[in-house]
């Protein structure tokens, strides 16, 4: 959970009263509010949200991209972020570092996740106390001045902190192998998580084999479930997480589109498992999956491994294309997608009534050692 210093108000207005409103009328008092504080209020939409809060989104993105582009503006005071906690943290980090607080002479941008309960499974897979007892675990084999570890953009800002105080670094799909990189020539080793399969996937393309790619375990008392030479031998020390949609897609996926579309290319999220990553023909982050379908030529074939909603708007907008699902079973992420227009339109009215609710805001300590890590991930070219 993110750590909120201040509990919010009572809320003006009542959630339950605004789920039996229609889809149009939520829109219409949206709009209304957005009308009402104009470029003071950005809403930010991550791509795996439905496509009706799609619609109300000032930015659409990735989500260290859209808390960029929001903390870049000189205008803005409130961030709703329509996407999950960990997104909303580094929102809060970003826009409220020291240099963007003395630009504003001291006025904080407020960040509203419109539902509390819009989270990620994988960021919840690693809890700063069994990362800390982890490292504590590993320092009795191997010298933890020698490791650096890493974290995925994808994760707690309490891990991100951290990976800032141990001379660490977060890293988002799209740099992974450069963070790696980075971190190897400080360190013989890395300790990443959350995301195992991101890890696994971008180390092996870098030469690094299996063998040298342990997965700790933070239920198993014994190292994590590892021999002590195998955590010695190691390169790269994985975490047991990952993310439930990515998970799901399989090798005999791969095998049916291939056989039932002939031509068809398989575009996935270095999320996937190994062994759809390695048949892939495209392996990127979802940047990398929206700009390749977007540059593709009319009757190009795909079977997209990734979020159900990005890629049936994908399909929507590309129909000079051929676009599937890389699985025969929907998975959806319910928590990821959880925000809807009855939140969005709720916690847009009680911002306006003066009792914003919701609001996410970073413990002074964990934001500081938290952008010392983003910004040595900015850094790395």
């Amino acid at each position: 959970m993110p750590a909120i210093l201040e509990l919010p108000s009572a809320p003006f207005h009542e959630l339950k009263p605004y789920k039996s409103l229609s889809n149009e009328e939520l829109s219409a008092r949206i709009e209304a509010v957005r009308r009402e504080m104009g470029p003071r209020l950005l809403i930010l939409g991550h791509h795996y949200q439905q496509d009706e809060v799609i619609a109300h989104s000032d930015l659409r993105g990735d989500s260290y991209q859209l808390s960029q582009m929001a903390a870049s503006s000189r205008d803005c005071r409130v961030i709703i972020f329509c996407g999950v906690h960990f997104m909303a943290e580094t929102a809060d980090i970003l826009a409220n570092r020291p240099e963007k607080l003395t630009e504003r002479d001291g006025e904080r941008v407020t960040v509203i996740l419109p539902d509390l309960a819009a989270g990620c499974s994988m960021a919840d897979m690693a809890a700063i106390d069994q990362v800390e007892a982890a490292w504590q675990d590993l320092g009795e084999v191997i010298d933890t001045n020698d490791l650096t570890p890493v974290t995925y953009i994808n994760s707690a800002a309490s891990l991100k902190a951290f990976c800032g105080r141990h001379g660490g670094i977060v890293c988002t799909s799209s740099n992974a192998r450069a963070v790696l990189e980075w971190s190897f020539q400080r360190t013989k080793r890395v300790f990443f998580f959350p995301d195992q399969h991101l890890g696994r996937n971008t180390a092996l393309k870098m030469g690094i084999t299996n063998d040298q790619m342990p997965v700790f375990d933070p239920y198993n008392s014994d190292l994590g479930g590892n021999s002590e030479e195998a955590i010695r031998n190691s390169r790269v020390i994985l975490w047991k997480g990952h993310c439930s949609v990515h998970q799901m897609f399989r090798a005999e996926h791969v095998k049916l589109f291939r056989e039932r579309y002939p031509g068809i290319k398989i575009l996935v999220h270095p999320e996937c498992p190994q062994e759809v990553n390695d048949q892939a023909d495209v392996s990127g982050s979802t940047s990398k999956i929206i700009q390749t379908v977007e540059k593709s030529p009319p009757g190009t074939k795909w079977a997209i491994g990734t979020e159900l909603h990005l890629v049936n708007r994908l399909k929507h907008e590309h129909p000079e294309q051929e676009i599937h699902f890389l699985s025969p079973v929907v998975c959806m992420c319910a928590t990821m997608y959880r925000i809807d227009l009855a939140h969005l339109c709720w916690s847009l009215e009680n911002l306006a009534a003066g009792r914003p609710i919701n609001v996410i805001q970073v413990a002074p300590e964990t934001a500081r050692w938290s952008l010392v890590a983003l910004e040595r991930m900015l850094e790395v070219k």
